[in-house]
C-alpha cells in the first residue's frame, strides 16, 4: 500500500486529497478528527480551532446545521509536507435553503501524515435545489476528475 505521508508525490498528493474528501463526506466528527494531530491548529472562516476535541466540537456544530452536506475537493498544488486544495460543498439549512460553498484550504502535515495545520477560506452562495450538482460522496469512477467551478 502507498504511504500517504510526506514528502508528497504526484501519486500520493491526489490520494491524500481524496482520502480527506471521503472522510469529510462521512460527516462523522470523531472519525474526521483522527486525521489531525492532537494539537492541530485550524482557521476556518473567522473561527480558530485547536486540537482534536475542538475539531470534533466544531464539526459536530457544522454538520448539525449544514444538512445534506456533500463535498468535492481538488488538488491545487503540493510540495514536501504541504497541500493546497480547492473545494465545493452543498448543503441545506433547517429552512430548506440550499447553499453551495466554495473555498481553498492550505494543509500542513507532520511526518506521520496527520494534518497539523489547516487554513480554510470559504464563500457561500444560495442556490435553488434544482441547481444542485453534488449528490452524496463522489463515486469511485469519478475520483481524480476535476470538478467544474460554476
Amino acid at each position: 500500500m502507498t504511504s500517504l505521508t510526506p514528502p508528497f508525490t504526484d501519486e500520493t498528493a491526489p490520494m491524500k486529497v481524496q482520502a480527506a474528501e471521503d472522510a469529510w463526506n462521512t460527516r462523522d466528527p470523531h472519525h474526521v478528527a483522527l486525521a489531525y494531530t492532537p494539537d492541530s491548529a485550524w482557521r476556518n472562516r473567522s473561527e480558530f480551532v485547536t486540537g482534536r476535541d475542538e475539531i470534533t466540537e466544531f464539526l459536530t456544530r457544522k454538520w448539525s446545521r449544514e444538512l445534506g452536506y456533500a463535498l468535492r475537493k481538488e488538488l491545487w498544488a503540493f510540495t514536501g509536507d504541504r497541500i493546497a486544495v480547492r473545494f465545493q460543498y452543498e448543503c441545506h439549512d433547517a429552512s430548506g435553503q440550499w447553499w453551495r460553498s466554495y473555498g481553498n484550504e492550505l494543509w500542513e502535515f507532520d511526518e506521520h501524515g496527520l494534518m497539523r495545520r489547516r487554513e480554510a477560506s470559504i464563500n457561500d452562495l444560495p442556490i435553488d435545489e434544482k441547481d444542485r450538482r453534488i449528490f452524496g460522496p463522489r463515486p469511485p469512477e469519478e475520483h481524480g476528475r476535476p470538478f467544474p467551478l460554476a
